[in-house]
């Protein structure tokens, strides 16, 4: 009797896809379960109340709204001789709200002080995108890989949103993260590239959803 046996060749990016993909989870102890960027607002209103609308919702928000922008500033602040300090600044000046630029800090702030704790070496106080950029240099990954998960991750923070403000069906949640799938691969390829003169936001709905929320009389989420 013949045995085939198969070896595993241990490759340094697996481990380091595996620390992306800690950074990433929505167990890591950033506070993204407490912010919807407006979308309380427009579940609210009625803008969106079903998988359809909230496809569309978030496909606007990859695409031409915050998580694009974030995704140019993270791929720039993985390039070493990027000056972080001008890199908040500017992330911080594109903020379309009072509520996302809190967002950005105290994300940001949460992540490094983990971040401190896991490597044991205190990182920048930075903006969310940028503290993630800068905990991700030491990583032998694309760029547009680590992208990726970035989109994702914010994909399917606000799919939890909906389900459970709307609310939608859990299966429902995962169809609409499967299917954004090839949208968010293509992005993260596209953004990994970009100048930094792409940064721009044409999603005036999200925008002012974010900027009415801070006055919601009632409200389960913080941005």
């Amino acid at each position: 009797m013949t045995t085939a046996m198969a070896t595993c060749i241990f490759m340094p990016q697996n481990a380091d896809r595996l620390t992306l993909m800690q950074y990433l989870s929505p167990a890591f102890p950033v506070g993204s379960y407490a912010y919807s960027q407006g979308l309380e607002q427009a579940i609210t209103d009625g803008d969106v109340a079903d998988p359809a609308s909230l496809s569309a919702w978030i496909t606007a928000v990859l695409t031409h709204g915050s998580a694009r922008m974030d995704a140019i500033l993270l791929a720039h602040g993985r390039s070493t001789p990027a000056d972080l300090a001008d890199l908040a600044d500017l992330a911080l000046a594109y903020a379309s709200s009072h509520e996302r630029q809190t967002e950005m800090r105290e994300q940001g702030a949460a992540f490094g002080q983990v971040i401190a704790t896991v490597t044991g070496q205190s990182p920048p106080v930075l903006p969310y995108a940028l503290a993630l950029a800068y905990a991700t240099r030491p990583l032998s990954l694309p760029t547009a890989e680590v992208l990726a998960l970035y989109l994702h991750a914010i994909a399917a923070q606000l799919v939890s949103v909906a389900v459970r403000f709307v609310p939608l069906k859990a299966a429902d949640g995962q169809k609409l993260l499967s299917d954004l799938a090839p949208l968010i691969t293509r992005l993260a390829e596209t953004c990994a590239t970009q100048p930094l003169t792409a940064l721009s936001s044409a999603t005036l709905g999200a925008d002012l959803a974010q900027m009415r929320h801070e006055t919601l009389d009632v409200r389960i989420y913080r941005s």
